[in-house]
């Protein structure tokens, strides 16, 4: 069995994607074997409880440093010992030590067209905000592997989503989880876990 753990920040709509794909066998031979939010009230964590998933909250709130935090979250980390982990809305920077410990095993899902609207300070609603505000036609999303820097791993997956006359950030948002995010990040942990080539 390949073993994912998913860090989130948020209400966790890309976590249930992924437990939906999984029970449908869109996702095979695949467990989450845990879920870590950096948020106590993250509603993923309830989510992640109700499909009988580990769960459990490091924030860096309480901790003194970013640095200690950094390695709790790293010791956690170790000691699940996952295949892969999949980054579904977690808005915390993964430190260098993380990033080093688990090469090629990081994944996150960024809700734009890599290289568009991507890097320092786009995140969440930020990024569908400089999209209209840009006035691009298609926006989209992409799921790609976590280096160093920030949105700038390699590539392994793509979706286009139009844009609409009219659309606001969260209506654009709404439209990308649904038809780009929730469809490409199962897509590509299949892919990662069953060997296919990317």
């Amino acid at each position: 069995m390949f073993d994912i753990v998913c860090l989130v920040s948020g209400g966790g709509t890309n976590l249930a994607a992924i437990i939906k794909a999984i029970e449908e066998k869109q996702i095979k031979n695949v467990r989450i074997k845990a879920v870590i939010s950096n948020n106590s009230d993250a509603y993923a964590l309830e989510r992640a409880k109700k499909a009988g998933i580990d769960a459990k909250c490091i924030s860096p709130k309480n901790f003194s440093n970013r640095d200690e935090f950094n390695k709790v979250l790293l010791d956690e980390l170790q000691g699940l010992n996952p295949d892969l982990i999949v980054l579904a809305g977690f808005l915390v920077n993964i430190s260098e030590d993380i990033v080093e410990a688990f090469e090629n095993k990081i994944i996150n899902i960024h809700p734009s067209l890599i290289p568009s609207f991507c890097g320092k300070g786009y995140y969440g609603l930020k990024v569908h905000e400089a999209a209209l505000k840009r006035g691009v036609k298609v926006t989209g999303a992409t799921v790609h592997f976590v280096d160093a820097g920030i949105d700038t791993g390699r590539i392994i997956l793509q979706k286009a989503v139009d844009v609409h006359p009219g659309d606001d950030a969260k209506s654009l948002q709404k439209r990308v989880m649904e038809e780009a995010e929730w469809i490409i990040l199962p897509k590509a942990i299949e892919k990662i876990a069953n060997g296919e080539s990317l």
